[in-house]
């Protein structure tokens, strides 16, 4: 799939942000709950992340252009950065306004249509999250992943919300509605948290994850058993959907240009058919070099046998 056309799942996010602003803020005018009413500004955040998400989608399916070589897949991190950040403030918002009903409370009314019409804007987001969760896996989209989670939060507000407005109504003490809404601020910030970690980990460049890297490493010692070369210099990192894989290759001294050149395209073939979105660059040195000497003691990832080197070496050429 074409990256721009995940743009669709931001407008899905945003119609359904626009609708859950519109019933939760029903619910909290018909009951007055301050929990509801801290639902509805986690609904408010939930649409400027989703025109964030619209807008960084929007420039990352760019190509890649003269001052942009490697593509614009690393927005996707800024739009999942804000989001992280909206809702920590959004927390922040609900916690400002739960402390002055915690400390003067009051009480509810109309709590069932409030409740029946929050239910049904927590099952509108339940549904769109899970559509977005599906899109995020499949096409490696952060800024959708980030999006997916900022939803499953608010669905969790919700069931907060319910079960403190009901525990209000069975007990009738009127604090715990602003206790419910300061334990739902809690949990928002942790979530935002979390989006924010991967975010700045992104922005770093960190290594692909473990099972990818074990997969080329894998690539590489079976590709060096076979020839009787040795690969050295790994390294990784990721952008979004893309991976960039780069590394050194050392083959014996007498081989050809032609044949050290074919033996690196095989290994950039294979490391693409194991990585989606892969960039790979490798660097052809001689196994006789003095600086691949002194080099590969401490960087090699796949080293051959004696025998296979030796084998290598006294192969005829092509």
């Amino acid at each position: 799939m074409n990256r721009s056309s995940l743009t669709r799942f931001a407008w899905l996010s945003i119609a359904a942000a626009i609708l859950t602003i519109g019933l939760k803020t029903a619910a909290y005018l018909i009951t007055g709950s301050v929990g509801l009413l801290s639902d509805a500004l986690e609904s408010l955040v939930n649409l400027v992340g989703a025109m964030m998400a619209l807008a960084m989608l929007t420039i990352a399916a760019r190509p890649a252009d003269e001052d942009h070589a490697y593509g614009h897949s690393k927005a996707e991190y800024f739009s999942s950065g804000v989001e992280g950040t909206l809702i920590v403030l959004a927390a922040v918002s609900i916690a400002v306004t739960a402390i002055p009903r915690l400390l003067h409370p009051r009480s509810l009314e109309q709590v069932g249509l409030g409740l029946a019409v929050s239910v049904a804007a927590a099952l509108v987001n339940l549904g769109v999250a899970l559509v977005l969760l599906r899109a995020a896996k499949q096409h490696q989209s952060i800024t959708l992943k980030a999006n997916a989670h900022h939803l499953l939060t608010d669905v969790w507000t919700s069931v907060g919300v319910v079960v403190g407005v009901g525990a209000v109504v069975l007990t009738g003490w009127q604090r715990l509605d602003p206790v419910v809404a300061l334990i739902v601020a809690g949990n928002i910030v942790w979530s935002g948290f979390r989006i924010v970690r991967d975010s700045v980990a992104g922005l770093m460049d960190t290594s692909i994850p473990p099972e990818e890297l074990k997969n080329v490493r894998d690539i590489l010692d079976r590709l060096g058993r076979q020839h009787g070369i040795e690969c050295h210099d790994l390294r990784t990192r990721q952008a979004g959907n893309s991976r960039f894989v780069s590394l050194h290759v050392l083959v014996p001294g007498t081989w050809t240009v032609h044949r050290g050149h074919e033996l690196a395209e095989r290994i950039e073939s294979d490391i693409r058919s194991a990585l989606r979105d892969a960039e790979v660059l490798t660097h052809l040195e001689s196994l006789d070099g003095p600086v691949s000497s002194g080099n590969r003691a401490q960087k090699s990832v796949s080293a051959p046998s004696a025998d296979l080197r030796e084998k290598a070496r006294d192969e005829k050429m092509p």
